[in-house]
């Protein structure tokens, strides 16, 4: 059986979105994502969880095409897992599913996604002063307020993720002073004035 193909983005749909919306599954999946291939040892000595949480979830990721094995490694009965789709979106027509379980699966997803978001920040506010000066200046944390109906939010939001996705396989990539950069976008409406 050939090995699945590794999707660079995947939207979710009701059924991925019930296996993904756990939070040691959302974790699981980011760590893959950004550190790449581990045991699910590795990954439980990682997150602080037991080997048996952490080898339950990825096999759940699995049956979701989340993550996949990675043959390449390990030896013997090792399990390496690595993962599959590299970035992950919502399908807006969950934000209207009139299933319980389907709004349930969306909170608890996207509230872990915003946890994250928060710990990425304040994780990096903690240890700024470790990085080259040059970083500094170079990171954004900036907000806006504007005024639009929904529709022009959703052109806003594209010509955005457009502009990044230019970015994505610059020849700067490999310079020796690159580094992962994490891009966290906001867009809601609030109310007010």
């Amino acid at each position: 059986m050939p090995e699945p193909e590794e999707l660079p983005h995947r939207t979710l749909d009701p059924r991925s979105l019930r296996g993904l919306a756990h939070p040691l599954r959302i974790q699981l999946l980011r760590s893959l994502r950004h550190h790449g291939p581990a045991t699910a040892s590795q990954l439980a000595a990682q997150l602080g969880e037991s080997s048996g949480a952490t080898s339950y979830h990825l096999r759940q990721l699995a049956v979701h095409g989340f993550v996949q094995d990675d043959p390449t490694r390990g030896k013997g009965r090792e399990r390496w897992w690595k993962a599959g789709p590299q970035s992950t979106s919502v399908d807006e027509s969950l934000y209207r599913n009139p299933d319980p379980e389907i709004r349930g699966a969306l909170d608890v997803y996207v509230h872990e996604v915003a946890t994250i978001h928060t710990q990425e920040l304040s994780t990096y506010l903690g240890t700024r002063h470790d990085w080259d000066p040059r970083w500094l200046g170079a990171s954004d944390m900036s907000d806006f307020t504007l005024r639009l109906p929904p529709e022009k939010l959703r052109e806003l939001d594209g010509r955005l993720h457009a502009l990044i996705e230019e970015y994505r396989d610059v020849e700067e990539a490999d310079a020796p002073d690159a580094e992962r950069v994490r891009i966290h976008l906001h867009a809601f409406p609030q109310h007010g004035n």
